[in-house]
């Protein structure tokens, strides 16, 4: 086989047609690959004709192949598809590949002073036979559109002749790759996958009011990029973006993305306007991938805890809730609301809850099943602090059940073989009071309980929380201390006519109900002392017991069992995770101090921990 070189002047020929319309059309371009490194997921390479270079970037699904040697530093390709990327602010142009297949592996030096016969003294080094099929190894990063073989040419003709105008347009079509785009980039067409979409939301600003709605979009390379749509734009495509559905997507804008409100890993955010094209991908054989999880487990949650990120989760369903109505406070509005409660392979469970068409479309379907235990995948939640640790959907979380993936296969096999059968606990009880597995540290946000009474102002605007560790000094017998909940939903009950209790909220009448704690108690430190309250769960870790244990003491004839257990609960120390807000009451604010979690004291981690409170009071001085 006659050695091959570089194509003359092929770097000129590239930058002479910057986007090609078909692959079909193109003459053969060889060019050496130089300088290969890695760009982020990506890697960069300067393309070399032997007089010319050009800044080039390999498509992110190439990253295998340069990893396996497929692809190598001084080796030839040659150049199938790309495009041609030109920054008005910089006097450079760069070109991404998309398509190439390897000539040869590497050279013994770098091509210089254009391309060379054997007599001019630069010849390739002989191919070893196994080197000689990666000539023929081609990387195809769309969807088969033709090769540059007569044979495939034809083929493809001959089914053009035979489509309708639609499919003939799509074979034409040309398609952007998402990492080739940039906010200086003009006519550009992309095909993608919507993979989570937001719900329609109001917006109200001093430009005027309006609505909104985004969707993520991901290409063939698994490329993700967030689109949103303003007012015009919103209420056109709202109804065209289909979860799950591939589109052709043209005459949108870029801009570098926000880092405080971007969800996925892209350095530009997308707009569509009025004037944007989508059209769906209805009848081609797409290889688009479907939604991309991060799951995070249960038990690594506490870093995420009120903090701006979303997590992905994926667990088996323990239980359901009823649909229960909620109040907004925003604007009083009733909206839908249901408790899904999850575990996974660390044995811990959480609360997820659903919120709007979540709870009432795929919260049904989840409460109809929940007796064969589903496993079910949750993307984008709000990680919170009720009750310890808990979930919730926003407006761009989306919820599968049963999903068909690696993770939902390998949680089931360990729930069938082990997990049903094991004891689970509640991620709440797992607030450690160190960092232990990724847990919220009890040693953060530590302050003495002064700083949040001296300041009747904390919590105004928002919720504050923090930790203090302090003692049960006082607990009034005489207050009421839980309510008659509901079995099912925890809400309070009524006595039924007839008999029995009555749920508002599951809209029931039961036979039973439990009782759940609203505890009131006095906290003290060497700082001062305040009123805080705890309910059910960190009540129980307070007084040692249930509030039906308690009822059943406080029945007894003389009292005395009921007043030694609450004497028993004083003075004991503890470590209190406590969240402060302000609450109206007569027309005046009203500081409250809310218990969230509740530990024992690690005596080791404390003597630590104050040990480098003094070494700072030291340095400082």
């Amino acid at each position: 086989m006659a050695a091959k070189s570089v194509t003359q002047d092929a770097i000129p020929t590239l930058l002479s047609n910057p986007t090609p319309d078909s692959n079909s059309d193109l003459p053969e371009i060889i060019v050496q690959v130089t300088n290969l490194q890695p760009k982020g997921r990506a890697y960069g390479f300067d393309a070399n004709d032997g007089k010319t270079k050009l800044k080039a970037l390999f498509n992110s699904r190439f990253s295998p192949e340069i990893i396996s040697g497929n692809v190598q530093n001084l080796g030839l390709i040659r150049i199938l598809d790309y495009t041609i990327n030109e920054i008005p602010t910089k006097a450079e142009k760069y070109m991404i590949v998309t398509k190439c297949e390897v000539v040869s592996p590497a050279l013994e030096t770098e091509i210089n002073d254009g391309p060379k016969n054997e007599d001019s003294g630069i010849v390739l080094k002989p191919r070893l036979e196994n080197e000689m099929k990666n000539e023929a190894m081609e990387i195809d990063l769309k969807p088969k559109q033709g090769t540059v073989t007569k044979s495939a040419v034809q083929i493809v003709n001959e089914q053009r002749g035979n489509m309708a105008p639609t499919a003939r347009m799509a074979m034409t079509r040309r398609v952007h790759p998402l990492v080739s785009l940039n906010p200086y980039q003009g006519n550009w067409t992309i095909k993608v996958r919507v993979t989570s979409k937001g719900n329609m939301r109001a917006y109200k600003n001093m430009r005027g009011e309006g609505c909104v709605f985004n969707v993520e979009l991901t290409d063939e390379d698994g490329t993700q990029i967030q689109a949103t749509m303003f007012n015009e734009a919103a209420k056109k495509f709202y109804d065209r973006f289909q979860l799950g559905k591939v589109y052709y997507i043209s005459k949108g804008s870029l801009r570098v993305a926000n880092k405080q409100y971007k969800t996925v890993e892209n350095d530009y955010e997308m707009t569509l306007n009025e004037n944007s094209e989508v059209e769906e991908v209805a009848s081609e054989a797409t290889m688009i991938p479907t939604t991309k999880f991060n799951f995070v487990p249960i038990d690594h949650l506490g870093p995420y805890v009120n903090s701006k990120d979303l997590v992905d989760v994926i667990g088996v369903v323990q239980s359901v809730s009823p649909t229960l109505s909620i109040r907004r406070k925003s604007d009083n509005e009733p909206i839908p609301k249901r408790d899904v409660t999850i575990a996974d392979e660390s044995k811990k469970t959480i609360v997820v809850s659903l919120w709007n068409d979540l709870a009432t479309g795929a919260g049904q379907e989840l409460l109809d099943m929940a007796d064969k235990s589903p496993v079910v995948a949750i993307k984008a939640l709000r990680v919170g602090d009720f009750q310890g640790i808990s979930l919730s959907t926003v407006g761009k979380s989306m919820l599968q059940i049963n999903p068909e993936t690696p993770e939902s296969k390998k949680l089931r096999s360990w729930y069938e073989s082990d997990g049903k059968d094991s004891a689970m606990a509640p991620i709440a009880s797992g607030f450690s009071p160190t960092i232990k597995s990724g847990g919220r540290s009890m040693y953060t946000d530590r302050v003495p309980l002064t700083h949040i009474t001296s300041d009747p102002s904390l919590g105004g605007d928002k919720p504050a929380f923090f930790n203090i560790r302090g003692y049960v000094s006082f607990i009034k017998p005489d207050q009421t201390m839980w309510y008659r909940a509901c079995k099912t939903c925890n809400k309070k009950v009524t006595d039924a006519i007839g008999g029995g209790y009555w749920c508002e909220g599951c809209q029931k009448n039961d036979s039973e109900c439990n009782l759940r704690y609203i505890l009131i108690v006095k906290v003290s430190d060497a700082s001062g002392e305040g009123w805080v309250s705890a309910f059910n769960d960190e009540a129980e870790k307070i007084l040692g017991c249930s509030a039906d244990e308690l009822d059943q003491l406080r029945s007894q004839d003389d009292g005395s069992a009921y007043q030694s257990k609450l004497k028993a609960a004083t003075w004991n120390s503890h470590l209190l995770r406590v969240g402060v807000t302000q609450n109206e009451y007569n027309h005046e604010k009203r500081q409250r101090i809310t218990v969230k979690a509740v530990s024992s004291v690690d005596f080791a981690a404390e003597s630590k921990f104050l040990l480098e409170e003094i070494s700072k009071i030291k340095g400082s001085q």
